[in-house]
């Protein structure tokens, strides 16, 4: 039986490459380049944002 699950949205600040590996300009001692990785700070490297929940309507209005 098929799932009906819906996909989440990607995220809007990365467009789903929410990991990126970035050089720092020096060299390792074997003349590879050192780099470091960094996450997306909105999804915290998932790629994908959390599903909003449904806003109420104020009450009185």
């Amino acid at each position: 039986m098929p799932q009906n699950t819906r996909p989440r949205p990607i995220c809007a600040h990365c467009d789903g490459f929410p990991t990126v590996a970035v050089t720092t300009g020096h060299t390792t001692p074997t003349g590879k380049r050192h780099t470091i990785v960094a996450d997306c700070p909105a999804c915290h490297g998932t790629g994908h944002v959390p599903a909003r929940t449904r806003a109420h309507a104020p009450v009185g209005v």
